[in-house]
């Protein structure tokens, strides 16, 4: 017979595989919830008729739906640039407004419909200066 493994005081090999059960439970119930959101994200981009960001053409129009995930100013040699990623469940495109440091309305966690020319900037689908609509916020 082997040499029997050595436990810390009240601890049991049943213990360590519930703690292992629960960790693998918590992450799927993490995971779901994530795929849940991207599923509602996907339909809500079908019900506005807009084009999943995972189905983009290079320089072809689209009209897109989402969320934007995060907004930055960056600047750009002399031209400032204000940057967003909007998220549509399927995936995540860039938009950038050339010319710009601020647009009212525009922050993460907002709804936007985007409209107007991709094209593939570092492997990433982008958009500049495309015209937008802003979804109202619950209270507006």
């Amino acid at each position: 017979m082997g040499t029997p493994v050595s436990m810390p005081p009240g601890s049991t090999a049943g213990g360590a595989r519930r703690t292992s059960r629960l960790r693998r439970a918590l992450h799927g119930l993490v995971a779901s919830q994530a795929e849940i959101e991207a599923t509602e994200e996907r339909k809500e981009t079908h019900r506005r008729g807009c084009t999943a960001v995972s189905e983009l053409e290079d320089r072809r129009r689209a009209e897109v739906s989402g969320v934007l995930r995060s907004v930055t100013l960056r600047p750009r040699q002399t031209v400032p640039a204000l940057e967003a990623e909007l998220y549509d469940g399927s995936g995540s495109v860039q938009v950038v407004w050339l010319g710009r440091r601020q647009i009212a309305g525009i922050e993460p966690g907002r709804r936007a419909r985007l409209e107007g020319l991709v094209c593939v900037q570092d492997g990433r689908p982008t958009m500049y200066n495309p015209r937008y609509e802003l979804s109202p916020q619950a209270g507006e």
